[in-house]
Formats: structure tokens, sequence, C-alpha cells
């Protein structure tokens, strides 16, 4: 007898949460494989709101759109406010708007690359980012079908997110630490946030930023570049 109504019959129980994961999954495994046969690059941005995510595409949009070809996803619950800075960069962008969901998933990344082959009008694509919906916390646990994740918390949030959100660093690739010429002005502790993000992930490359004074934008550059030729 079901212990919950007790109708007599029994019930099969069915975690919602976990059979999302498992389309997600599905659809992501679909995306790489299409990635991969297009010879596409594909990257991943999770980040809070405010870290320097589509000012870290634009800088990297100004070193690379002419060596390359770029093509931009932009994740946000509303506006299209940051496509429209991507596309002033004369590159093609589509926003993906999730109309409230703190997440995009690997279904729209499949939707939102097809629209996005519309503007490239046959045109070469290299490398394809993902500017995620800011948040450190749903975007970890779902795969788009991305070689690369990086994640990037800026010096203004603290030292102590690496701790607090262990997922986005164990999933993560790379920790671009943002707005490092801020770091006079805060308490933060440079070497602390790179101790703890490595006692969770001991291959992740962590590289300091500033879009202001340009440090370490060269060696995200680099980065990119040779992950692109692997």
């Amino acid at each position: 007898m079901c212990d919950t109504c007790g109708c007599g019959h029994e019930h099969k129980v069915i975690d919602v949460n976990q059979s999302l994961l498992k389309a997600n999954d599905e659809a992501a495994y679909a995306n790489r494989k299409h990635f991969n046969e297009e010879g596409i690059l594909a990257v991943n941005l999770i980040s809070s709101p405010g870290s320097g995510k589509t000012t870290l595409l634009e800088k990297t949009i100004d070193a690379l759109k002419h060596e390359i070809g770029i093509g931009v996803l932009e994740g946000d619950i509303e506006t299209e406010l940051d496509a429209e800075r991507i596309r002033k960069k004369g590159v093609p962008a589509v926003q993906l708007t999730t109309g409230g969901a703190c997440h995009l998933d690997s279904m729209l990344v499949h939707k939102g690359f097809h629209l996005l082959k519309l503007q490239l009008k046959g045109k070469r694509l290299d490398v394809l980012f993902i500017e995620n919906v800011g948040n450190l916390v749903c975007p970890s646990f779902f795969d788009l079908g991305e070689h690369l994740r990086v994640v990037l918390i800026s010096v203004p949030e603290g030292h102590d997110k690496p701790l607090k959100y262990p997922k986005a660093i164990k999933t993560s690739q790379a920790l671009i630490i943002s707005k490092s010429d801020l770091v006079p002005h805060f308490d933060f502790d440079m070497e602390k946030i790179k101790k703890d993000a490595l006692s969770l992930n001991p291959r992740l490359k962590i590289i300091e930023t500033s879009a202001k004074t340009g440090e370490g934008l060269n060696e995200w550059i680099n980065f990119l570049i040779h992950r692109l030729h692997r």
C-alpha cells in the first residue's frame, strides 16, 4: 500500500532533476559531436553577475577577430544588451533568453547555434563562446557540449568563492581572476584563492586579468589559441 495516499497501489518515484540532467547530457553529447565534426572549439563562460564575462569577450574579440572566426551565444534571463555589445565588435551573436531560468541548457544552445549559423552565412567559425547566465551555482551542473569551461571570479567578490562554490571550480578547466587592478582596494588574498581553487581542482589553469590595465590578457589569449590548436 502506498504510504503517501493509502490508495493500495505501488507508485514509481521519478527523480525529476535526474531526468532533466540526463536529457540535458544527451543533448550536450550531440552538441559536442556536432562541434567536433565542424572543427569548432566551444567555450562556456560562467560567473556571478558583473564579474566581467562580456568585457573579457570584447577584449578577446579585439585580439582575435582578424585571425579566427568567432561566434557568441549570449545567455541572460531577459534583454539583448550583451548580444548588442558583441555585435558592435563585428562578431555574430545570438541572445538566448531563458525567461527566468538561472542557467542555459544544451537544448537551448543547440537552437542558438543553428540561429548563429544563419548569421555566419557560410563564414568560418573556429571558436564558439557561450556566455552563460550570471550564476555560480546552476550553470555548473549543466553540460552544454562545450570543450572548455572557464569560471570567472572578480576581486570585489572576495577570495572565498572557490570554497563556497566548489562545483564551479571542479567542473572548469580554467579560472580567470578578473579585475585584478582592484586588489589594493579590497581585502582580497590572491594566494589564498589560488590555493583553495587548486585544492579542489589541481589541473586548473589560473590567470589573473584586468581589462583596465591589460594584465593577463595575452596569457588568456595564448591559452585559448593553444586549446584551439589541440
